[in-house]
């Protein structure tokens, strides 16, 4: 919001102070998972962006926020960024949310945040709900070290990616959509073997959430039988450090 200084010989202008862009993580499931500062910041704030205008409109409708909502998603946002960019450097606070869970993580937000840094405007992320951190740390599969993946490619490069993974000794974490579920899973064990071990959650934090843990083989068999609903996150476990080493190895005796 604009203000007035004082320079040395007390003459008198108008200076500037740029707003703050703000990452809101939302519940991915139980509208109870907010915090007091999120609600607060949403209800500051001069304009929130949205990924979907109706999606988030339920959410504010619960909380009693009734500030602008304008959309923001992965098919507009290198043509909205630029516009955004000159509202905060006017002084506007803004607040980013997307559908479920923190902007950025496999969702809109990335593009928008490199902007604003590159104009010099304050970026700050709220902690807060995402899917993948209650999925590895419920999975029981060893989540000292892991690597974030997101949605594997569906057509072009998704094979490479999955032989690239095969000597990963990290567990890895995917988001799948129920309706791929089973043919991911599938290509799992075709590329690291029917044992390897798999948690596979779903619905986090709703009322049906569930977990299968187990082989790929047993895990198949349980989608197989009942077919998968809601929203998905895979934590696989990493290949083990002696195989990781001899499949390197015999890699490298394919490509002689």
């Amino acid at each position: 919001m604009p203000f007035f200084c004082f320079s040395q010989n007390n003459g008198l202008f108008l200076c500037s102070v740029m707003g703050n862009l703000y990452l809101i993580p939302t519940p991915v499931g139980n509208m109870e998972d907010m915090t007091f500062r999120a609600i607060r910041l949403l209800k500051e704030a001069d304009l929130i962006l949205a990924e979907d205008t109706r999606t988030s409109g339920i959410l504010m409708k619960h909380y009693d926020i009734h500030k602008p909502l304008v959309a923001h998603h992965k098919f507009n946002e290198h043509g909205t960024s630029a516009g955004i960019v000159e509202r905060l450097k006017a002084g506007q606070t803004i607040c980013l949310v997307t559908d479920a869970g923190t902007p950025g993580i496999s969702d809109p937000g990335f593009y928008l945040v490199r902007e604003a840094i590159a104009a010099g405007i304050e970026v700050q992320t709220l902690p807060g709900a995402t899917a993948f951190v209650p999925a590895l740390v419920s999975s029981g599969i060893p989540c000292d070290k892991f690597c974030f993946e997101g949605f594997l490619p569906q057509k072009k490069g998704r094979q490479t990616r999955l032989e690239q993974l095969a000597t990963e000794q990290r567990t890895m974490i995917f988001y799948e959509s129920p309706y791929r579920l089973l043919k991911t899973l599938q290509q799992f064990a075709e590329y690291y073997g029917e044992e390897r071990q798999v948690s596979v959650c779903r619905e986090i934090s709703k009322i049906h959430e569930e977990s299968v843990r187990g082989t790929l083989a047993e895990v198949i068999a349980h989608f197989t039988a009942t077919p998968p609903k809601g929203e998905i996150v895979i934590i696989l476990a990493g290949c083990e450090e002696v195989k990781a080493k001899q499949k390197s190895k015999n890699q490298k005796i394919d490509k002689q």
